[in-house]
């Protein structure tokens, strides 16, 4: 025992660690930027937010300090009842939790603030883990994938009933260790396709070309030529191929004719099904029959587009989607952020105006800039040269996630490394590409950068805990 409490030192994987530390310090200066006031507080006072993030950072330190003395074994044995806690903790949340701008994902603890959206993250890693790490495990199965699934989208829910949106979202993150771990591809095909198909359908639904909406026909082309393609790979059954191209060349005459294309689309769609369902029964192939399911529900879900976006959709989130797509222009009202997140980032430069010295982030024009759009403040003081840096830094440390993942001896560890890496991956990319006008605002942090002690400490336990199952590697 005495040797491994000293040997964890030398056994902890110190690259990622550094890259930690630097964004986590980088993340501070930022912060220090963001909100500083000359005249108000110094920046060590914990009344002040750099000096409530330097305590944060501090209490982060003790965190790792306690996850690597645990013993590896702990988090495998305990993976279920920490995610059962944080499942109660959450469902709690729901009711007891103030409404602070417009959501219940706040416990107020006196003085403390915590949201228990960012501790569920490695509580579904660790329980993901523990259940794929089973006892002749596959995810194939419909029994293994439906509690897979379960497991994912439970706190999934539990946050979307907290209003908290952008917070959900990160669980889809999971899919990307899923196919890592033998989920077939055609799943992400499909959460791709419907946000394409829902992106064009909303971007061009007032188009007409006759009197057919441009989105229906441009979707409903996508809809034929991807199904056409994904019935080549089959078996190369070129014959279908030629089918289908018949279908699109007809798509694209008929939609210039002054013909509503809505039902002709839904016939052409229809006519492959039932030759696809022919097909499948002929051959006894079932993937002819899942393709023809897929075109059926792709022109399903492309004339639903109206009704979820309608509907099930909040007004506010209905006019960043706009707002993004440039259906509206709202400088004043959605997409005032986004705006002067831009002016932000582009007054900064190759060079950047230096520390403290950002005239956007001093003048408070930016809602958020501590948090949320807190990389607008690294691009405004630190220009493109530093902004580049952090995507950089951030890169490496993604990929260096993924080495170790990759290196992993056991299932547990490795689908726990890959969650890692999904989870930091995807709050990457939606955060910068919601800051730079890319994707619609969801409000999610930008690891280690955004101001917050639950962020923090979320992200700090997520990666620690992974760094301490690799390092228990050397202990076998």
């Amino acid at each position: 025992m005495r040797y491994r409490k000293t040997e964890i030192w030398k056994s902890v994987d110190w690259i990622t660690i550094l890259l930690y530390l630097i964004m986590v310090i980088a993340g501070w200066f930022s912060i220090c930027g963001a909100s500083y006031e000359f005249d108000n507080v110094g920046l060590f006072d914990p009344s002040g937010r750099p000096g409530m993030q330097m305590i944060w950072i501090g209490t982060s330190l003790a965190l790792i300090f306690v996850i690597l003395m645990l013993e590896s074994d702990f988090f495998d044995i305990f993976a279920y009842l920490i995610y059962a806690c944080v499942i109660v903790l959450l469902i709690a949340t729901i009711f007891l939790a103030p409404n602070i701008k417009g959501s219940h994902s706040w416990l107020v603890l006196g003085p403390i603030r915590l949201q228990p959206a960012e501790l569920a993250k490695f509580a579904t890693a660790l329980a993901v883990a523990k259940f794929m790490n089973g006892y002749g495990f596959k995810l194939t199965t419909v029994k293994n994938f439906s509690i897979t699934l379960f497991l994912i989208f439970l706190p999934m829910v539990c946050i979307l009933l907290q209003k908290e949106t952008g917070s959900a979202l990160v669980y889809l993150a999971f899919f990307l260790m899923l196919y890592r771990e033998g989920m077939t591809g055609y799943i992400l095909l499909i959460g791709v396709c419907a946000v394409v198909f829902f992106v064009t359908g909303m971007k061009y639904s007032e188009v007409m070309v006759g009197i057919t909406p441009l989105g229906e026909l441009i979707v409903s082309c996508l809809v034929l030529l991807i199904t056409m393609g994904l019935v080549g790979s089959v078996r190369k059954d070129y014959i279908s191929v030629k089918i289908m191209l018949g279908g699109i060349a007809s798509t694209f005459l008929i939609g210039y004719v002054p013909v509503n294309f809505t039902w002709i689309s839904i016939g052409l769609v229809g006519a492959a099904s039932i030759y696809l369902f022919y097909l499948s029964i002929r051959n006894w192939v079932w993937h002819y029959a899942l393709i023809a399911l897929f075109a059926l529900g792709s022109i399903g879900f492309l004339f639903s587009v109206d009704y979820v976006f309608n509907d099930i959709l909040e007004p506010h989130q209905q006019i960043r989607i706009k707002v993004s797509l440039g259906l509206e222009d709202d400088p004043s009202g959605a997409g005032y952020n986004v705006n002067q997140s831009k002016i932000a980032i582009g007054s900064g430069g190759l060079s950047g105006k230096g520390f403290l010295n950002g005239t956007q982030t001093k003048l408070k024009y930016v809602p958020e800039q501590d948090t949320d759009f807190i990389f607008c403040t690294v691009g405004e003081e630190q220009g493109f040269l530093g902004a580049s840096a952090v995507l950089i830094v951030f890169g490496l440390f993604i990929l260096r996630l993924i080495v170790l993942a990759e290196r992993q001896d056991n299932a547990f560890g490795r689908v726990y490394g890959y969650s890692v890496a999904s989870i930091f991956f995807f709050h990457l990319a939606i955060n910068v590409g919601m800051v730079t006008g890319l994707t619609p605002v969801i409000g999610i942090p930008l690891p280690f950068f955004s101001y917050g002690g639950s962020s923090l400490w979320g992200f700090t336990i997520l990666l620690f805990i992974f760094l301490r199952l690799d390092a228990s590697r050397k202990e076998r």
